[in-house]
């Protein structure tokens, strides 16, 4: 991980960091293949359980190579100190070449969100009513 350094953001704009696939030779992800984990090289403690981490897919990869991530979005909790590593799977169709992964190569991003852990009871019905009420997917229309 030395040789690449630490996560960065790369615009004064960016919401996440990029991670690095900390691999010492390129791996080659077969497309419809099982995900792969790859490892970051970095491990992380909070130290603030209001913070979590979103590991998120880098859109380029995705959109361009179809390396996208295996669980869509991995959620960092607060409390886990160990090494991040970054579930990656290849949405290509069967027979497309295989998407090659260099050693040091941006493969995601981390964006940190701050946490609310609500509270919950039973009630039997809710003080607060709104127009919409219960009701559920196309309620507002199409």
């Amino acid at each position: 991980m030395s040789q690449w350094g630490l996560p960065q953001y790369q615009t004064e704009g960016a919401a996440a960091v990029d991670l690095f696939a900390c691999v010492d030779d390129p791996m080659f992800i077969e497309a419809q293949a099982p995900a792969v984990l790859v490892r970051s090289g970095i491990a992380i403690s909070f130290g603030d359980l209001s913070i979590a981490g979103l590991v998120l897919p880098r859109s380029g990869l995705g959109h361009k190579k179809g390396l996208i991530l295996g669980n869509t979005v991995g959620l960092i909790d607060p409390d886990y100190n160990g090494e991040i590593l970054i579930s990656v799977w290849n949405r290509s169709e069967v027979g497309s070449p295989p998407i090659e992964i260099t050693p040091g190569e941006r493969i995601g991003q981390l964006a940190f969100v701050p946490i609310v852990r609500p509270s919950f009871e039973v009630v039997e019905e809710f003080t607060n009513q709104t127009m919409r009420g219960d009701d559920g997917f196309g309620s507002t229309g199409s």
